[in-house]
């Protein structure tokens, strides 16, 4: 991805000049595709690539190659495009953009950094359709024993596998949100590894929790030290995740700015 002044540039298209088609145009076009003539494709797929664009933010902060997702992306806009009838009722937008969003899942599944055998795959797969067999017959989850008796394979089996074609999830990934703070994935998991010392060893770090007012103090102390969620000590402190969230952040940036002081006595004491 390259910016070019206001404009940026993927895979060789500047995203700044992308045509759009209004909807009534759309039909139309669609409408002359469905009889045969094959040259609006072409217009149909560049007035459409803002969709790709649009869906390509769901992955951003992931270290993905914004150009090789975009390409995969326009493969996806491509099958919607061709697959598309005026029959289904919807506009294109609400058909396209889970194709698009499909064809890229499905990429970075194919792609990932940690490959799964083909065996691993393969009994993947098989598990997937004996839950549905089983979900169908018994109209419940299937459990792991169930699953490995029907299979002939050990519970570990069933269990390594299915992990192991489990999409992985961003720490950053936002399982919340509200217009002012999102509550990601990482502010729900406990840090069972965290230990007063870690931080605590460093004189800096321990005179500038000193500074913070008692709320902070405490909220930073339940939070990084004793590894509790947001929700845990909003819940304990009795205000809700949102004020917990906005304290915190509040009180981190303080203590990076204090601790990069490192020649100065000034504190500002907090209330």
């Amino acid at each position: 991805m390259y910016q070019l002044n206001n404009k940026v540039e993927i895979s060789g298209v500047n995203t700044y000049e992308l045509p759009t088609i209004p909807w009534e145009s759309m039909k139309k076009l669609f409408q002359r595709l469905s009889e045969g003539e094959v040259e609006v494709r072409e217009e149909l797929i560049k007035g459409n690539l803002k969709l790709v664009l649009s869906v390509l933010k769901r992955f951003k902060g992931r270290g993905e190659n914004v150009d090789d997702l975009f390409q995969i992306g326009c493969i996806g806009l491509i099958k919607a495009v061709d697959n598309f009838k005026l029959e289904h009722n919807v506009n294109f937008s609400t058909y396209a953009v889970p194709m698009i969003l499909g064809e890229i899942k499905r990429y970075l599944r194919d792609n990932n950094y940690v490959h799964m055998s083909r065996s691993l795959k393969a009994t993947a797969q098989k598990i997937q359709e004996t839950r549905d067999i089983l979900l169908q017959k018994h109209r419940r989850e299937p459990t792991v024993h169930e699953l490995s008796e029907e299979m002939g394979i050990t519970p570990e089996e069933v269990a390594l596998a299915y992990n192991a074609n489990t999409e992985c999830v961003s720490l950053f990934e936002p399982v919340f949100n509200d217009s002012s703070d999102p509550l990601q994935v990482m502010d729900i998991i406990k840090d069972l590894r965290s230990e007063d010392q870690l931080w605590l060893e460093q004189m800096a770090l321990k005179e500038v929790l000193e500074k913070l007012s008692p709320r902070e103090r405490h909220i930073i102390m339940e939070r990084f030290f004793r590894g509790k969620t947001q929700m845990e000590v909003a819940e304990e402190v009795g205000i809700s995740q949102a004020q917990i969230s906005r304290i915190e952040k509040s009180a981190l940036r303080f203590m990076r700015e204090n601790c990069a002081d490192e020649g100065t006595d000034e504190g500002t004491d907090r209330i």
